[in-house]
């Protein structure tokens, strides 16, 4: 599981065997939810708050850029 970044208490990864299209998982100790990247949209949420969500979202505009070309490392694409 590639840990990307974390961000006030917040870990972005995506998982070893993940899928397009690109998306990002952010979790904490409470819960985890998935954002697609382009757009970005969040496509599920399990437990993270509403502030989290937005502190999220806010973090992957700002960190696109270094999520898909991550993704596209660790993918071969």
């Amino acid at each position: 599981m590639p840990v990307l970044f974390y961000y006030l208490g917040l870990k972005f990864f995506f998982y070893s065997n993940d899928h397009e299209p690109i998306h990002v998982h952010v979790s904490n100790g409470d819960g985890e939810a998935r954002f697609r990247i382009d757009p970005i949209q969040m496509i599920e949420n399990h437990g993270l708050k509403t502030r989290e969500l937005k502190y999220a979202e806010a973090a992957i505009e700002e960190n696109k850029e270094v999520i898909v070309e991550r993704w596209n490392e660790y993918f071969n694409k």
